[in-house]
Parts: C-alpha cells; sequence; structure tokens
C-alpha cells in the first residue's frame, strides 16, 4: 500500500473525523447498564460476538459489495434493511451520510448518500485504495470507537482498552479475509443480545450515547 493511501486511510477513519462516531455505542451502552459488559474481559467477547457473527462481518461484506459498484442503490437499499433497530439504522444512515458530505466535498467525488460501510467501500474505489487494507482499516476503528465507548461508559481503564484492541487484531483480520471472498447472498448475522441491547437502549432513561 501506498503511504499515501495509508494517509487517506487513516483520516477517514481517524476520530476527528466529522461523522460524530464517539456518540454511537451500537448497543454496548445498554450492555454496560444491564452488567453484561462489566470489564475487559466481557468486553472483548461481547466485541468478538459482533465481529465474528455480527456487524462487523456484515459490514466487510458490504463494504466489499461497495467498492465492486455493482448495484449501489440496492446494496445500500439492503444494508438499511439489515439494521436490527432504528438506532442502529440512524447509526449507520448518519455517519454514512456524514462520511459522503465530507469526501465529496474535500476529495471532489459525487457519491450519493449511502450507509457507512457501503459509503466507505464505494469511497475507497472512487480514491483507487486497496480494499483489503481498507477493511481490516475500518473494522479496526470500529472496535476502537466501541472500545473508547466502553471506556467512558464501563469505566474501563486506557490500558486495558488497548489490550482488548490488540487481542481483536487477528479476529478482524481472519473476518475480513473471509468476507472478501464473499457476496452480499453470503449476510447472515447471529449476535442476537447486540441487535436486543440496541432495541432496549431506545427507552433508556439516562444515557451518554445516541445508540
Amino acid at each position: 500500500m501506498q503511504t499515501q493511501d495509508i494517509i487517506t486511510l487513516a483520516q477517514w477513519l481517524s476520530p476527528s473525523f466529522p461523522i460524530g462516531a464517539f456518540s454511537y455505542s451500537h448497543g454496548l451502552e445498554m450492555a454496560v447498564h444491564d452488567g453484561t459488559v462489566h470489564d475487559a474481559a466481557s468486553l472483548q467477547a461481547w466485541l468478538g460476538d459482533i465481529i465474528a457473527h455480527g456487524a462487523g462481518r456484515t459490514d466487510a461484506i458490504l463494504l466489499n459489495a461497495g467498492f465492486q459498484g455493482e448495484g449501489l442503490a440496492y446494496v445500500d437499499a439492503l444494508a438499511r434493511a439489515l439494521a436490527p433497530s432504528a438506532e442502529r439504522l440512524s447509526e449507520t444512515a448518519q455517519q454514512g451520510a456524514a462520511f459522503v458530505r465530507v469526501v465529496n466535498d474535500v476529495w471532489g467525488h459525487n457519491l450519493p448518500d449511502l450507509t457507512l460501510p457501503v459509503a466507505f467501500g464505494a469511497a475507497c474505489a472512487a480514491q483507487e485504495l486497496p480494499v483489503r487494507d481498507a477493511a481490516q482499516m475500518f473494522l479496526h476503528a470500529f472496535i476502537s470507537a466501541l472500545v473508547s465507548a466502553a471506556i467512558r461508559a464501563v469505566p474501563l481503564g486506557q490500558t486495558d482498552g488497548q489490550r482488548v484492541i490488540t487481542a481483536l487484531a487477528p479476529l478482524c483480520r481472519q473476518t475480513v479475509d473471509t468476507a472478501l471472498t464473499q457476496t452480499i447472498d453470503d449476510i447472515g448475522s447471529a449476535c442476537f443480545l447486540a441487535d436486543i441491547a440496541s432495541m432496549q437502549h431506545e427507552t433508556l432513561y439516562s444515557r451518554m450515547f445516541q445508540t
């Protein structure tokens, strides 16, 4: 991967990129509230399931489909339909729309409003960035954002957070390697607790995160 490609991906996936990633927890706040996630070990287990059986795997496949660019509107409609709750739909739609606005304005592309993984894949294709590296960095950023949320919500130590990210890195790579051999016909999810947590979060009385 070229140095400029690395810099572009790092910029797009930086916490400072204005898509508001810091304000979403993907239902994690509810899992902390009910005691399911309470320390580094339980956080790692929760996030590992999301990567292997939930949005991590699904988003990697959708990202690749967005990169390939065939039937983009259909792929995006599928991504929206797959959202298991109103908050999860809002999470991917709002971040995707914000991402597209900035990429179009700064890099001069003309992408339509898309859900986040589809938008990211399409932007990588438009920018001629390598899809494998892009998908791996996308999953890493996704997990890093959720660990950051856990550090605030559990609360969890910063060093413990880095241990969790490091421990999950091989699973992220494995998930991407598999996802790049698959199509949208292979999409499936079995991460029921995370899905239910995102539904329950909608009525959580006091919360720090939008989802």
